[in-house]
């Protein structure tokens, strides 16, 4: 995958990222019920602070995105997304380490949603090991 290519998103790419988030949203099966139009402008509050995102490109195709939290230390992967017809071929695993690349880092935190196994194999395949269980009650 070495064609893969990072960019910094911007705001003239909001559009694109809230698509995006949307169907992490979806593929998570997150309870987050905001819509496209919503989680644009959440968006542009992240890049309007310390988060910084991240497009994965080959030519001119977007293959997925990343968002980064930038006050944190270690950093703070808060979102990772490979476009649904871009998966199982490594694309995610190289995007991962071009991303640590340009982030000058080899530490870094996530988290994944307890039912997600498939993201939660993903992290451990690249090396991630459990750190804590985050719990919510909801009334």
């Amino acid at each position: 995958m070495s064609l893969i290519r990072l960019e910094n998103a911007s705001e003239s790419d909001l559009d694109l990222l809230a698509r995006l988030n949307k169907q992490l949203i979806e593929d998570e099966q997150h309870d987050n019920p905001m819509n496209v139009d919503e989680l644009k402008e959440r968006m542009r509050q992240f890049l309007n602070t310390h988060y910084k995102a991240y497009l994965f490109k080959a030519g001119d195709d977007v293959k997925g995105y990343a968002l980064v939290d930038h006050s944190r230390d270690p950093l703070y992967l808060r979102h990772f997304f490979i476009c649904r017809d871009s998966r199982r071929q490594g694309l995610g695993t190289a995007a991962f380490h071009l991303l640590l690349q340009e982030l000058k880092t080899d530490t870094i935190d996530v988290e994944v949603m307890w039912w997600n196994e498939r993201g939660h194999k993903f992290w451990q395949s690249l090396g991630f090991k459990e750190r804590s269980i985050y719990l919510r009650r909801k009334g």
